[in-house]
């Protein structure tokens, strides 16, 4: 195989590479990092006897992405706060064909989604992202995990018995959530705490990262009126040079706040019967690094 036809086949398997890379280990970098890995050893690998490009570099990658996984857990223990996966702008591309693949992937990158999957072993997290986000067969996964079959389909069923009872149950309709969000926006902006408190669910939860690099709740905040304190006194002590922007994350419309041009947090929303159940705000500065300012 030629090198510009190594090339090629790599980056068109790049997408795929990299959503399951995201999808492990909750991070940009480190999910670009496992696939520049995966790419140095397809490049010097011996690809005459590869029969599926596309089942051999998925196995590099997933290998990679548990290694790394089982690095980053250490780490994260040690973790100042509650621990958030990092923003993703979502362009699902030619990964997702069809509105019903993208609805698929959307969940399975959703901040809900992500935080469960936190508390999976990395095998099993491995094996649900593979099967249920992006469907490979268990023989192939199986291969990819040096496991037998069955012992897939077991780490399957646990990982997803384990998802499904723990997984919120959100709407996911683009549209109801982008209003939803838009008039989070206007009441707390406008310091609107009877507007606020109509929008959130009486047992609301404020989850907030900042990894101990800026100011965010420490622990978890929970109910209507110390959410929307919170919120109101956080819009309050802003400064003036604010640029609030919306983007598509995880699948979902979120917020990113940019100050003096560079992001400073990121909202995003988990809304069900109308009311916004969860809201996760990410102020750890190297996890906004990667979102666009321009």
């Amino acid at each position: 195989m030629a090198a510009d036809t190594a090339t090629d086949v790599f980056e068109e398997h790049r997408p795929v590479l990299t959503g399951v890379a995201y999808r492990m280990l909750g991070r940009i970098a480190d999910a670009e990092d496992v696939v520049q890995e995966a790419w140095l050893r397809w490049s010097s690998a011996s690809r005459e006897d590869v029969r599926e490009a596309r089942a051999f570099l998925v196995r590099i990658t997933t290998r990679l992405a548990i290694d790394r996984l089982r690095q980053a857990q250490s780490r994260r223990e040690a973790y100042v706060g509650p621990w958030l996966p990092e923003p993703l702008v979502t362009d699902f591309g030619p990964t997702a064909p069809d509105t019903a693949e993208q609805a698929v992937l959307a969940e399975s990158v959703s901040v809900a989604v992500l935080v469960v999957l936190e508390s999976l072993s990395p095998l099993e997290r491995a094996v649900f992202v593979l099967r249920e986000a992006f469907g490979f067969p268990y023989a192939e996964i199986a291969t990819a995990l040096d496991r037998s079959e069955a012992a897939v389909r077991q780490l399957a069923g646990r990982a997803r018995r384990h998802v499904e009872e723990r997984k919120p149950r959100y709407d996911v309709d683009p549209v109801h959530r982008r209003d939803l969000t838009e008039r989070f926006l206007a009441a707390a902006a406008g310091g609107d705490i009877d507007e606020l408190l109509a929008l959130l669910a009486p047992d609301v939860r404020l989850v907030g990262d900042s990894g101990g690099k800026s100011k965010a709740p420490l622990r978890v905040i929970e109910s209507a009126g110390k959410v929307g304190r919170f919120l109101l006194a956080v819009t309050h002590d802003q400064v003036p040079d604010l640029d609030i922007r919306f983007l598509e994350l995880n699948g979902g419309p979120g917020l990113l706040v940019l100050s003096g041009g560079r992001p400073d947090s990121v909202f995003q929303l988990d809304v069900k019967d109308g009311l916004i159940h969860c809201v996760y705000i990410v102020r750890n500065p190297d996890k906004l690094a990667s979102l666009p300012t321009g």
